[in-house]
């Protein structure tokens, strides 16, 4: 029973990383899933979350616009593609479903 997130890393400011969240252990279509984040220094915040089939989608004010949250329920995976990033984007972007949290994924933006 486990959340794995991928996908971080070092990018130039303006560009673009796609993170995933691979779920196990619990019925990944049965659940809301979201993407939350925490920078250096800073409270946990919340980034995106995705109804259970989709259909709904809910982002902070500071991403609207560049991010994009995403599932393949078939796949039992969740995505966040972020585009347009921000030096005060950095952050351990973490998933969160199904009463579990998985172990974050570093996303430094800086040239």
């Amino acid at each position: 029973v486990q959340l794995v997130e991928s996908g971080g890393g070092l990018v130039q400011p303006g560009g673009s990383l796609r993170l995933s969240c691979a779920a196990s252990g619990f019925t990944f279509s049965n659940y809301r899933m979201s993407w939350y984040r925490q920078g250096p220094g800073k409270e946990r915040e919340l980034v995106a979350f995705i109804s259970s089939f989709g259909g709904s989608t809910n982002y902070a004010d500071s991403v609207k616009g560049r991010f994009t949250i995403s599932r393949d329920n078939a796949k039992r995976t969740v995505y966040l593609q972020m585009n347009g990033l921000k030096p005060e984007d950095t952050a351990v972007y973490l998933c969160t479903g199904g009463g579990l949290w998985g172990q974050g994924t570093q996303v430094t933006v800086s040239s």
